[in-house]
């Protein structure tokens, strides 16, 4: 399903593959590009998604306002999550083909924001030394888990993390994604410009020019959680685009993350109201 129809330049720019995820209730999309770009389309972007599909089920209706350059696969990244005794157990069935600089249409290469999105080491680290007019943002957790042969995921080293992180305007991660571990955490602190760390409804640590600040949540009923932290890293790299202030995009993604759980699915997207809300919100 490679799109070769004339493409116009777009604000957000996302690279990563869409998941198919295997649940009890059937197959749904999923992947940290399908959120991030209804979240960028609810801020008033126009969002470019370069990723790769199987088309194992149809697309209409699920990322309406996204223009999409989808390259062949296969397979799509397939993950299931099993519950045992022993807790959650993740499974990687099947890995689409990785993206490199050159899948990125030409018409995108100066998007003014660029978010890196893997999760399953699908993105190429190399991609970070390219797009010299952009911001370059992104969220390894695909590139901080590996499996076996059996497809269970685990958690991985990455090796490329201060290749990385020296030469990104921004990164979030979440305490999940590196296990709690704080050695590791500061660690990618000291590489990186800019580090938000999620905490779920703890909130979100911001590391900028050697300082640290927490940003706490507003107090909401949480629904659903998917989602959320992805609504929060689009939500935080646009402000960051828009201010250059990381307080002040982590106190508006936070706001957005905030809305997001309490409704179910997409449902959860904030509003142009809430969006609008948000923003005179952090600057009252």
């Amino acid at each position: 399903m490679l799109s070769l129809t004339r493409l116009e330049p777009v604000d957000y720019l996302l690279i990563g593959h869409l998941s198919r995820d295997l649940t009890p209730d059937g197959d749904r999309l999923g992947g940290t590009v399908a959120y991030s770009a209804l979240m960028a389309r609810a801020l008033g972007l126009r969002v470019g998604l370069v990723t790769a599909w199987g088309e194992e089920f149809p697309l209409n209706g699920h990322l309406e306002g996204v223009s999409m350059v989808s390259h062949p696969a296969e397979a799509s990244t397939t993950f299931e999550n099993r519950e045992t005794p022993a807790g959650r157990v993740q499974i990687l069935h099947s890995r689409a083909p990785a993206l490199g600089f050159q899948h990125i249409p030409e018409a995108w290469r100066n998007a003014p924001v660029v978010h890196l999105a893997p999760i399953a080491q699908e993105v190429e680290p190399d991609l970070v030394r390219h797009f010299p007019n952009s911001m370059i943002c992104a969220t390894p957790q695909g590139w901080l888990r590996t499996w076996d042969e059996s497809g269970h995921v685990s958690p991985a080293e990455w090796p490329e993390a201060a290749f990385v992180l020296e030469r990104l305007d921004a990164a979030v991660i979440s305490v999940e994604d590196v296990q709690h571990d704080e050695e590791r955490i500061e660690e990618m602190a000291v590489s990186s410009r800019v580090l938000a760390v999620t905490e779920g409804g703890e909130g979100v640590r911001v590391y900028w020019n050697g300082d640290v600040r927490r940003i706490r949540p507003p107090e909401v009923e949480a629904v659903d959680t998917v989602g959320a932290g992805d609504i929060f890293a689009t939500a935080f790299f646009h402000r960051l685009h828009t201010t250059g202030d990381p307080w002040e995009a982590a106190r508006f993604a936070s706001e957005l993350a905030a809305v997001s759980v309490t409704r179910v699915g997409v449902a959860g997207l904030p509003t142009p109201a809430e969006v609008e809300a948000a923003r005179v919100e952090v600057l009252a």
